[in-house]
């Protein structure tokens, strides 16, 4: 967790073989899951928050058996806040607007 926005640019490009600057937020956590960074490229540069708790721990991501997991803003807001995303794994289903510039056939 010493480096900075140039050295997990270099991890999330290598080990999650993404590209840092596409406009995703790429959030990492550390081993005792108590400090979390999330970088961050809006425009001409790269934002990288840093959190670190006074106490307790981040919750466990569900195993997909992946290195990379996507969440969803809701998903995100629950790990910040310290809800289980395992114990969320079921969602009632919701109205989801179509992402924009998709196709539609007649």
């Amino acid at each position: 967790m010493r480096k900075g926005s140039d050295g997990h640019s270099v991890i999330v490009r290598e080990r999650f073989g993404a590209d840092p600057a596409d406009g995703s937020l790429f959030v990492l956590v550390n081993r005792a899951r108590n400090r979390m960074k999330m970088l961050h490229f809006e425009g001409k540069g790269f934002w990288l928050y840093y959190r670190v708790l006074e106490a307790g721990m981040f919750e466990e991501l569900p195993d997909t058996g992946s290195a990379v997991v996507r969440l969803d803003a809701t998903q995100l807001w629950m790990l910040l806040n310290g809800v289980s995303l395992v114990a969320a794994q079921k969602r009632r289903k919701r109205y989801m607007h179509p992402a924009a510039g998709a196709s539609t056939s007649s």
